[in-house]
């Protein structure tokens, strides 16, 4: 079984399935209803016969009422598209426990839900690994070079791209522990690429911290205007939310190596609180505004409760 997430847990997430406000729109098969007219034993309307027409769908009682021809029709069934944009930069591997690493687990539930529900998956890190060797070092400096398993990786991510069925789940799992973290965050970018790519929507999940200095507007966006379905997952660190250094400290960028002197005293630390709890309120109001389901977590957050309670009462799953 996977290391993500515990046999318990995903003997109870094989019980939901992803909710989607919008029907399916895929022309692959699966089990999620759609607008399309096919031959599932949904029955979704009538329609007059028209000559060529397949006789075995034929409403002969209809007729036989009407002396009319009427051709019964039927809801196909579609797959879902799910696509996971993970955010992979160097600010994502901060934190006990590390941010990465709660994303990755979060991303293992979500893949986890809909493989089991014969939806197609699609996981996006970002950035790409061609930026990774020249991120930081420990010292916030260039040169932390290329991850140690760089083909293991890139294989990784290129199965990633399209997962389907829930005999996959072992191998997506074993992609996903395959993913490390690094460079410098291109959230817009890969959102923006992720929307334009597509060639059929659905349900974009992203998994982030949200720091990226360029913002998150235009990315999201790009998802909205391209007709997904968007859920939002900030995960923030308890450093991040509650530091507990103070005093005169040097602070390091560790995505672009830039720094900082800087003196943080104790009754600084409200005044820091409530800069970070701004900015998680004005997030949270620009998603409220435009339909997207916003939750916050913290890498410490239990996953029970995140996954379990905060996503089935927000209807994300159910």
């Amino acid at each position: 079984m996977s290391n993500l997430l515990t046999p318990e847990l995903l003997r109870r997430l094989e019980q939901f399935q992803l909710l989607a406000a919008r029907r399916a729109k895929s022309s692959a098969k699966g089990e999620r209803r759609s607008r399309a007219r096919g031959q599932s034993v949904e029955f979704a309307d009538y329609r007059n016969y028209v000559h060529g027409d397949d006789f075995r769908y034929l409403d002969w009682n209809l007729y036989g009422r009407l002396e009319r021809l009427f051709l019964k029709l039927y809801e196909e069934e579609r797959e879902l598209p799910v696509r996971i944009f993970l955010d992979a930069s160097e600010s994502m591997t901060f934190g006990e426990p590390r941010k990465f690493d709660f994303a990755r687990q979060v991303a293992a539930a979500v893949g986890y839900v809909a493989l089991c529900g014969f939806d197609r998956v699609s996981v996006i890190p970002f950035p790409g690994l061609e930026v990774t060797a020249n991120r930081p070092n420990g010292n916030g400096h260039g040169g932390g070079g290329p991850p140690p398993n760089l083909n293991l990786e890139m294989a990784a991510r290129g199965a990633l791209r399209s997962v389907r069925g829930k005999k996959s789940t072992m191998q997506f799992f074993r992609n996903l522990n395959l993913l490390s973290a690094g460079g410098p965050a291109s959230l817009n970018d890969a959102l923006r690429r992720g929307a334009l790519e597509a060639r059929q929507t659905g349900v974009a999940v992203v998994l982030s911290d949200f720091l990226d200095p360029a913002g998150y507007e235009p990315g999201l966006t790009a998802l909205i205007g391209r007709g997904f379905q968007v859920d939002l997952v900030q995960i923030l660190a308890p450093e991040e939310l509650a530091p507990s250094s103070f005093g005169d400290l040097r602070l390091v960028d560790s995505e672009t190596g830039g720094t900082q002197e800087v003196t943080f005293g104790r009754y600084r630390l409200k005044s820091y609180q409530q800069t970070v709890k701004n900015y998680i309120q004005r997030l949270r109001e620009y998603c409220q505004a435009r339909g997207i389901n916003f939750f916050s977590a913290s890498s410490n957050t239990s996953l029970e409760e995140l996954l379990l309670k905060q996503l089935r009462q927000s209807e994300v799953w159910g």
